[in-house]
């Protein structure tokens, strides 16, 4: 039998847990892929800051479970093959492990793994203004192949409600590691009665 399709999802401590969330929930209904996840001790309280979720429920979501401190997991290592990872939120902290290659919890291990791997990585960075550290960063996790992707929310799909907007970002994310769900409405051309474009 062929391997499924595994993509790991990380949450951690940044504000944003529905984005993590909402990508096991649309991965769930992907019955061609396995979805690991790892939630660090900040993502755990945060869950519980900003969701109706408890955190048995989000882990309930997902196929398999590893904690953050178990460095010897099967994603920790690059012949566990994956599609990629998918960090939602990424906070400034585990952007700088990942920059730096500091792989001493497991999230920041599978992401190095998934970048050495040549594998996709994207990074819902959750951190607003920014400074030149953070710039310099974000910056060098891109240069080793990380895709940096803050969770920007897209107006042209006329959002009516947050639930709208978590959909299409996570989607796009969920885009960038080379699935595709129905959770983004595609742009498809201005149309000349709703855009001035053909007047600038």
């Amino acid at each position: 039998m062929s391997e499924p399709r595994r993509v790991i999802i990380a949450l951690t401590g940044a504000s944003g847990a529905v984005y993590g969330i909402r990508a096991l929930e649309l991965l769930r209904d992907d019955p061609g892929i396995e979805t690991h996840l790892v939630l660090t001790k900040a993502a755990r309280a945060t869950i519980g800051y900003e969701t109706d979720r408890s955190v048995a429920e989000v882990r309930a979501l997902a196929d398999v479970v590893h904690s953050d401190g178990d460095l010897g997991a099967p994603i920790s290592s690059g012949s566990f093959r994956t599609e990629g990872m998918l960090v939602a939120p990424c906070s400034v902290k585990t952007l700088s492990g990942i920059a730096t290659s500091y792989d001493d919890t497991l999230v920041v291990r599978a992401a190095d793994v998934v970048l050495k791997e040549r594998r996709r990585l994207v990074l819902l960075l959750r951190e607003t203004p920014l400074h030149a550290g953070h710039i310099r960063l974000m910056a060098d996790v891109t240069a080793s192949g990380a895709i940096v992707m803050p969770p920007v929310p897209a107006f042209y799909t006329r959002p009516v409600t947050i639930a709208d907007i978590v959909d299409h970002t996570v989607g796009r994310a969920l885009d960038a590691l080379g699935i595709d769900t129905d959770a983004v409405q595609r742009w498809d051309g201005a149309r000349d009665e709703d855009a001035n474009v053909h007047q600038l």
